[in-house]
């Protein structure tokens, strides 16, 4: 097995596209391929999974604060690969506050000793993209830069000039480039781009890069410079649930999943099936009904029409069925959705009503503290995980937790937020199962004790 990360200078760089077109290549040449996102996005994996036919991984030092868990979701998948290729987050250095090995794809690199392949933007520039390389370079002697390749340059004249002065000054080889034409512009969503589901030539657009890639970057070398490894993996072992199923939501309207979420969950023992709030008419038999996150603005039309689910929903919620809610989930079950100047009903466990803003309303990691028993924990049990949205959700309903936001050491902002109402907790707060090794044992004796 290999790995490499494609990391950039900055955000914009390019290596979303570089990403997605290389793994689209190496696909195409046969390789297996294991793809992985560093950080808590969703979309981004979605599109590495329609591409490879692989899930994707989200590997993010902040919602699994615990080396060896996060370097064992990275090896449990890495050993069946021939080659894992993890997208960077923002700039490489990037992260939570600023430590540069926090949250940041720089400290996953070094964590997984991965080596890094630099993207730059080398739009309008020549000789002083080697001052770039050569700072990132000697930035961090512990990680390895492996190579470099360009985006956006305007001839192979101009990417002649970059490679040369960048192998001149550094010892950092130069793969390769990609033109300023040959990108693909993804239409993105809300600091992000908008998910490989709602568009329908979104393969092509990505088989053009794949192309260039092919034409302009030299795979043999980067490959070669990458060194051959042997993953030993020992999986760990769970209680077992076997009487539990889980029910979630998915469609277009709600898709927001980590893959090791899902998959933990069987590894627990427990059922999964899948219910679409849109489309079906009423609910799966489960124990445990989950409603990730997602876009349900763009589709409220579809969710309102939709009474006989909006009502099964709610009825289980009367009946004191367990119900998890995230983010987009806690939109929907709210009272009604404010989009485009229209109102649409939701289900109506809890009162409030979501609007959407043209904003962030929420953006970051963050720590949530109970203030009541919950769902998710008992009162002073701490979940951490991220908050993402351009909605406020306004109600009378009582908070149950204690949200702050931290940096550097210090607590930079605090709000209240999450709401539980007999059986049901929901909160904007995105969670990941592996924070702490009984955040799933928990909240499974829970529902087991419940029945």
């Amino acid at each position: 097995m290999k790995k490499l990360m494609i990391a950039a200078a900055s955000s914009g760089s390019g290596k979303t596209t570089v990403t997605l077109g290389l793994l689209k290549l190496l696909q195409d040449q046969g390789y297996r391929v294991q793809p992985y996102k560093v950080g808590p996005d969703y979309v981004d994996t979605e599109y590495h999974t329609r591409i490879t036919g692989t899930a994707s991984r989200n590997l993010d030092m902040f919602l699994i604060n615990d080396q060896e868990r996060l370097r064992y979701l990275f090896e449990k998948e890495a050993g069946k690969a021939d080659l894992c290729v993890i997208e960077g987050v923002m700039g490489l250095f990037d992260g939570l506050g600023s430590d540069k090995d926090c949250c940041s794809s720089s400290g996953v690199a070094k964590l997984l000793d991965c080596p890094v392949i630099l993207v730059v933007n080398g739009q309008s520039a020549s000789t002083s993209m080697a001052a770039l390389v050569k700072g990132f370079a000697e930035f961090d002697p512990d990680l390895k830069i492996s190579g470099v390749i360009v985006n956006k340059v305007a001839s192979e004249n101009h990417y002649q000039l970059i490679k040369a002065a960048i192998e001149r000054y550094t010892d950092v080889p130069v793969f390769g480039y990609l033109k300023r034409n040959q990108g693909v512009e993804l239409p993105s969503r809300q600091l992000g781009l908008i998910p490989d589901r709602e568009i329908s030539d979104v393969l092509s657009k990505i088989d053009q890069v794949a192309e260039a890639l092919k034409e302009t970057v030299d795979l043999t070398a980067l490959l070669a410079s990458l060194p051959e490894e042997t993953i030993n993996f020992v999986p760990e072992s769970y209680p077992q649930y076997p009487d539990l199923t889980l029910a979630y939501a998915l469609d277009e309207a709600f898709h927001f999943y980590y893959q090791d979420n899902l998959e933990l969950l069987a590894a627990y023992g427990v059922k999964l099936v899948t219910f679409s709030p849109m489309k079906d008419a009423e609910l799966p038999p489960a124990d445990l009904y989950y409603f990730g996150g997602g876009y349900p603005e763009e589709f409220a039309a579809q969710l309102a029409e939709n009474s006989a689910m909006r009502k099964a929903v709610k009825d289980k919620h009367d009946q004191g069925d367990f119900i998890l809610a995230e983010c987009g989930g806690l939109m929907y079950l709210g009272t009604a959705l404010g989009y485009q100047n229209q109102s649409f009903p939701m289900v109506g466990i809890f009162e409030g009503v979501s609007e959407m803003t043209d904003r962030l309303r929420r953006f970051g990691y963050c720590y949530g503290e109970m203030t009541e028993d919950t769902l998710i924990g008992k009162k002073g049990t701490v979940a951490s995980g991220h908050e993402f949205h351009h909605s406020q959700f306004e109600s009378s309903e009582p908070t149950v937790m204690a949200m702050n936001k931290q940096r550097d050491g210090e607590i930079v902002k605090t709000w209240q937020g999450g709401y539980q109402k007999k059986n049901t907790f929901a909160s904007y707060l995105h969670l990941h199962f592996y924070q702490r090794k009984d955040f799933l044992t928990d909240l499974l004796e829970k529902v087991r004790a419940g029945l």
